[in-house]
């Protein structure tokens, strides 16, 4: 296996352990929202932060279909930040939407 090859596998791996995190985020913060009545500002921010994960999973599905990566794209990790933005803003989300639910 290249170099290459290792770090697109490495990627890929940090990619959808990143994913998994914010699906399991996002279902905590839908089921913690489903039991506020009527519109509030959360729902709105999980809906914006659910569409920001679909724009995400789409950009990294047509980057992995790329087949030219280039090495110095893969050893950049700007992405996997992104991925950790949304995961810490629905963290903070659930945090505010289970902490009024008791």
């Amino acid at each position: 296996m290249t170099k290459v090859d290792h770090l697109v596998e490495q990627h890929v791996r940090e990619y959808q352990s990143r994913l998994k995190h914010v699906d399991e985020l996002l279902a905590r913060a839908q089921a913690a929202a489903r039991n506020r009545p009527g519109p509030s500002p959360e729902q709105e921010e999980l809906e914006a932060l659910r569409r920001k994960r679909d724009e995400l999973a789409s950009q990294f599905d047509r980057l992995s279909s790329l087949k030219d990566w280039r090495e110095e794209e893969l050893e950049k990790a700007g992405p996997m930040g992104v991925w950790d933005a949304v995961a810490q803003q629905l963290e903070a989300l659930v945090e505010r939407l289970e902490g009024r639910a008791d």
